[in-house]
């Protein structure tokens, strides 16, 4: 199978799973659920790549079932080890300088997503890329209850491990999307960017919104003390 790279050669999935197998797979599935190091892994066409792969029997000589329990199990430790990180750090995270691999504002936007869906955030935010990432050290820095986060973790990891995988194998049976898998790829990670683009545009709505109920507060006079100038006439 060939596919349109999507970004350095690294990154694509086509190369990826023929050079590491399924133990890459499973490596970038966790770290991408937990570790500060992993929110640029192609989380979402790695899973679509796997199914595709396995209906092919190219690369991947292993049963459906037994790739999806893995590949769950690896997205349910990863968000568990991002939550025992984020109750250790806790609110120091928040003071982290920015580096390379290290945004302030990528912690920032978890942080929002976290506060505005609660527990089911761990759910939401599996087919959010970035977000995915930082979750589940919010939940930790948070100090969610356990067993909430333990069940919201695994609802999560199930649907999206096993859902985007599953997706991957029975459309790559179909001959369109075969023939056309770059494209496919391609609308995969449009529609893992999506909801980043759509909160983008509806804060920064809000946020002009918000400037100008400020401003027309401003300019607006305050009744108030204008029948105190009257009284005083």
């Amino acid at each position: 199978m060939t596919t349109l790279a999507l970004g350095p050669q690294w990154l694509d999935p086509d190369w990826l799973i023929p050079t590491f197998g399924l133990i890459g797979i499973l490596v970038i599935v966790f770290a991408e659920s937990g570790l500060l190091i992993g929110f640029f892994l192609p989380g979402d066409s790695l899973l679509f790549t796997t199914g595709l792969l396995v209906a092919n029997g190219k690369y991947l000589h292993y049963p459906l079932w037994l790739v999806c329990v893995l590949i769950v199990l690896a997205a349910v430790i990863g968000d568990q080890v991002g939550y025992l990180f984020g109750r250790k750090v806790g609110p120091a995270l928040f003071k982290r300088p920015d580096s390379k691999l290290f945004k302030q504002e990528n912690v920032e936007k978890a942080h929002e997503f976290f506060e505005k869906h609660g527990p089911k955030s761990l759910v939401l935010a599996r087919f959010v890329p970035i977000v995915r990432t930082f979750t589940p050290i919010i939940a930790g820095v948070s100090r969610m209850n356990y067993r909430t986060f333990i069940t919201y973790n695994v609802i999560g990891g199930a649907l999206w491990g096993a859902g985007v995988t599953i997706l991957g194998y029975f459309l790559g049976q179909i001959e369109f999307v075969h023939k056309n898998i770059e494209a496919m790829l391609i609308l995969i990670v449009l529609l893992s960017v999506l909801p980043i683009v759509i909160e983008y545009l509806r804060a920064r709505k809000n946020k002009k919104a918000a400037q100008q109920q400020s401003a027309d507060g401003t300019i607006q006079p305050q009744p108030g003390r204008q029948r105190g100038r009257h009284a005083k006439r």
